[in-house]
């Protein structure tokens, strides 16, 4: 959309992005398995995805109206933040097809939209393996295209999946009449992605660009077992036992990746 179109109204178009990181974990014994639970259960309470929820609505530029956020009995927490409009409309540069800042504020028109997050710690009832999840949704009507949070969103998480979907619903009128489906352009979610993450990571796109819908799937490159180790780590395995365990855990990685289940 051209930068100088008059709008007839309101900008009515609707974009959501949803980004879901896994954390695996190959924890021995049962104790093992509680205390990784435990332990990204409080890395990952309400306290914090808060504070990184509240960043979020700082770098699209919104106001927060209301926060509502819970801890969950045994483990698991949501926040929910609505947010409404700001005054004052973005610069031209933060509408460009790249990677959004870390912290700075970005001031964009936002109207009854939302953030939210929900937390899913679990673990597999008897192969060893521990997955934590975290889905992130971030809905904004205006201006500003939520991709622009992507970037430290990324960068708040330790994670070794990523799958981000972005999608602009409805439409919004020039003052001519004309119905305009999408107001900024996108060839790929991995433009809005900083270099180092696009190095660290493996990537994959589906994209419907007649439908405004666009999906990147990640996979961390680097594997060292020892960061996949909730305990003494690899010093207390023999090289069968690593072998087995990096088996899993590659085998619990992929799967997540390709949405399947493999033999």
């Amino acid at each position: 959309m051209n930068d100088k179109l008059r709008l007839h109204g309101f900008n009515n178009l609707t974009k959501s992005l949803s980004f879901n990181i896994y954390d695996i974990c190959y924890t021995k014994t049962d104790k093992e398995r509680q205390e990784y639970i435990e332990y990204i259960d409080e890395l990952y309470n309400a306290d914090r995805l808060t504070k990184i929820l509240t960043d979020v609505v700082d770098i699209i530029g919104a106001n927060i109206l209301n926060i509502a956020r819970q801890d969950y009995d045994p483990q698991g927490a949501s926040v929910t933040i609505l947010v409404a409009e700001h005054e004052v409309p973005p610069s031209e540069d933060l509408m460009d097809e790249k990677p959004g800042p870390l912290r700075d504020t970005v001031v964009a028109h936002l109207d009854k939209s939302h953030v939210t997050v929900h937390t899913y710690p679990e673990s597999h009832p008897h192969g060893g393996i521990s997955t934590f999840r975290a889905d992130i949704d971030v809905s904004t009507c205006g201006l500003i295209s939520p991709l622009k949070a992507l970037n430290y969103l990324i960068h708040s998480f330790d994670s070794d999946m990523v799958t981000i979907d972005y999608r602009v619903r409805g439409f919004t009128r020039d003052v001519d009449g004309v119905k305009h489906y999408i107001d900024h352009d996108i060839n790929s979610i991995q433009n809005y992605l900083s270099e180092d993450t696009q190095n660290a990571y493996q990537m994959i796109d589906v994209n419907v660009y007649q439908e405004n819908t666009f999906h990147t799937k990640m996979l961390l490159k680097d594997f060292e077992l020892d960061n996949y180790l909730f305990g003494e780590g690899v010093k207390t395995m023999d090289e069968a036992e690593r072998a087995e365990v990096e088996a899993k855990l590659r085998k619990e990685m992929l799967e997540i990746f390709y949405s399947r289940n493999m033999p």
